[in-house]
């Protein structure tokens, strides 16, 4: 493994850990209330297409760091959707 590859690796291990603090206080807390909808699409949407071309390319960093980005942002949006339909079921009710 030369440099260049554990830099990227560096790299991608810090913007990917970045999305775990805000996927487990809000897993913790229950709570998407301040929570962007239009940005977690994005943010997935853009992990995803980094996924795709690290894949065409073959590299291991970008592949291995948005595979994990792509799929805590989807989990916080996918949160993020799902609470906003469980308040609003309940509000409902009551």
């Amino acid at each position: 493994m030369d440099y260049i590859q554990i830099l990227g690796l560096v790299a991608a291990a810090m913007t990917t850990g970045a999305n775990f603090p805000q996927t487990y206080k809000i897993i913790k807390t229950k709570s998407t209330k301040d929570i962007s909808k239009v940005t977690y699409a994005m943010l997935l949407f853009g992990g995803i297409m980094w996924l795709i071309y690290g894949i065409f390319k073959s590299d291991l960093p970008i592949i291995i760091a948005n595979a994990i980005s792509a799929t805590l942002c989807g989990i916080i949006l996918g949160l993020k959707c799902t609470s906003r339909k469980v308040v609003e079921d309940l509000n409902k009710k009551i």
